[in-house]
Parts: structure tokens; C-alpha cells; sequence
């Protein structure tokens, strides 16, 4: 991540979404809750991340409140974290990273996202502003031809969920 200190960049906007969501694995988390996730287990099954730094980057969600930490379990302790609409309000960029990696790094994807009723594919792409643009209800994320055959946590999760990048 960025230093949260750098000058003559207080007022850009992307400099300053990248000291929040900046690294790679915050991305990969957001992703993950996209696809269904919502526990630690499940967020360090899927990305083999370090317990130390999982712990890191959902406190920094919860604190930029992207995420919101939900308890479901009180002996012992549990949390579920859950996509807030700020964090909701990243799908769009998440598809436009993963489009722009399906275009220049991937031969076959691992996921197409496609409209429900008539199943056109859909892409993230500028729109004058008021444009009415597709809700999240009227879309899904379906298997590509990368999908991989055996199912893991986040695959699970992101045929029940319907979406996710």
C-alpha cells in the first residue's frame, strides 16, 4: 500500500483508494465476499492467506467501512464479515479489473458475467451519468471455459451467491 502520508496527492481520488484497497490481497478478499464468503475460514481457505495479515485487512475494512464485522457466534467469539454498500460499491471496478484480465492475461476465463434474462454478456464500462445500468439482481457470474473442475470454497460459494468476479 501507498504511505499513507504523500504529497501533493491529498486530493487524488485514486491515490486514495489505493491506501485502502491498494494490495493484493484486500482485492482478493473483496472478491471473495463478492463470491459469498463472509468468515475468517473461509477467507483463509481460499486465499492460503496468513492469519496475521487476513486479520489486518478485515479490520482495515471494517474501519473504512467496506465490510461490516457481524457476530454469529458468542461462546466462542465469531464474526462474519459482510460487504456494506461502500463495499458493494466496488463491484464494478473488481469487474473491471477482472475483465481487463480475462482481456491482456487469461486465455480462457474463469468466470463470464452475463445478464440474467437473455444471458448478453456484460461488461464494466463508462456511462453518461443517470444511465440506468443493470442492478445487481439482473446479474450473474456463471463458469467460464478456465472454471476449474473441482469445486473449492469460493467456487462453492460463488454458484450459491450467483456472482463474484
Amino acid at each position: 500500500m501507498l504511505r499513507r502520508d504523500y504529497q501533493g496527492q491529498e486530493t487524488c481520488s485514486v491515490a486514495r483508494t489505493l491506501e485502502i484497497i491498494g494490495d493484493r490481497w484486500t482485492w482478493l478478499i473483496v472478491r471473495d465476499a463478492f463470491l459469498g464468503l463472509t468468515r475468517f475460514g473461509e477467507f483463509r481457505a481460499s486465499l492460503g492467506i496468513a492469519p496475521n495479515v487476513l486479520v489486518e485487512r478485515l479490520n482495515r475494512l471494517v474501519e473504512q467501512g467496506i465490510f461490516e464485522r457481524v457476530p454469529y457466534s458468542e461462546h466462542p467469539a465469531r464474526h462474519e464479515y459482510r460487504l456494506t454498500r461502500k463495499g458493494s460499491d466496488l463491484f464494478v471496478g473488481l469487474n473491471a479489473l477482472r475483465q481487463w484480465g480475462d482481456r491482456y492475461l487469461c486465455a480462457e476465463p474463469m468466470r463470464l458475467l452475463r445478464r440474467k434474462s437473455d444471458r448478453t454478456p456484460v461488461v464494466a464500462a463508462l456511462v453518461p451519468e443517470g444511465t440506468p445500468a443493470l442492478a445487481n439482481d439482473e446479474i450473474e457470474l456463471v463458469p467460464g471455459p478456465g472454471f476449474p473442475r473441482a469445486a473449492s470454497p469460493a467456487t462453492s460459494a460463488a454458484e450459491r451467491a450467483g456472482r463474484g468476479t
